[in-house]
């Protein structure tokens, strides 16, 4: 999922400066796990903005904002929405960009993107997967050497690694101690002398169209 930080609420305010009548949306999938644009935040937001003399006129949790249909459905027909000159998003930059699609109401990012993240537990994060395009995270035995390897080595380890630590990071796991230990417990350890990845395609699409579905209308 997108992991999610809130902005210092001083840089909210300076940018709600000379702004009235603000919305505020919060996003029911990520940002709510991550418990930044959970019904509980958007509450404690409108009440610290509402203290700090901010005209708030309403507020709704979607349920993906990152969706433009969610946005457009549950936003254009709720009249606070449409009476109000800011919109405060505690979303991630897709969700914040999916409510920029539907109003020309003033846009305002509430929280921080961080990273693709998997849960340890709550609020407990970690940085596993960068989205990179062309993932070879089955040739690693599941574990992405492009992120979580401090070089983004693919082809095998450094060297650098003390008692299986990176040693840019001395908090972090070497990702190909990692996947040596795991093809060791699993008595694959040969696959290491076969394992290659060829220069791989870093340019990602910008926008992608199902094709079964556009045949389909």
């Amino acid at each position: 999922m997108i992991i999610t930080k809130k902005k210092d609420f001083k840089e909210i305010l300076l940018k709600l400066k000379k702004t009235d009548k603000v919305f505020v949306v919060g996003c029911g999938s990520c940002a709510t796990k991550c418990n930044t644009g959970s019904l509980q935040a958007v509450d404690e937001m409108t009440e610290q903005l509402k203290n700090n003399n901010i005209n708030i006129t309403g507020s709704v949790v979607l349920d993906s904002a990152c969706d433009i249909r969610i946005a457009r459905k549950d936003l254009l027909k709720n009249e606070s929405f449409k009476n109000s000159t800011a919109v405060l998003c505690l979303t991630c930059g897709a969700g914040v960009q999916a409510v920029e699609k539907i109003t020309s109401l003033k846009i305002i990012a509430g929280l921080d993107g961080v990273f693709v993240g998997t849960t340890e537990r709550i609020g407990v994060y970690n940085n596993y997967c960068s989205t990179c395009g062309q993932c070879i995270i089955d040739k690693t035995e599941g574990i992405c050497v492009v992120t979580r390897c401090s070089k983004g080595l693919i082809n095998g380890p450094c060297g650098g690694a003390v008692d299986g630590k990176c040693e840019v990071n001395r908090e972090q796991d070497c990702a190909w101690v990692l996947v040596y230990n795991k093809l060791k417990s699993a008595g694959k350890l040969d696959k290491l002398k076969q394992l290659y990845t060829p220069p791989r395609m870093l340019i990602k699409p910008k926008k992608l169209v199902e094709e079964k579905r556009v045949l389909n209308k």
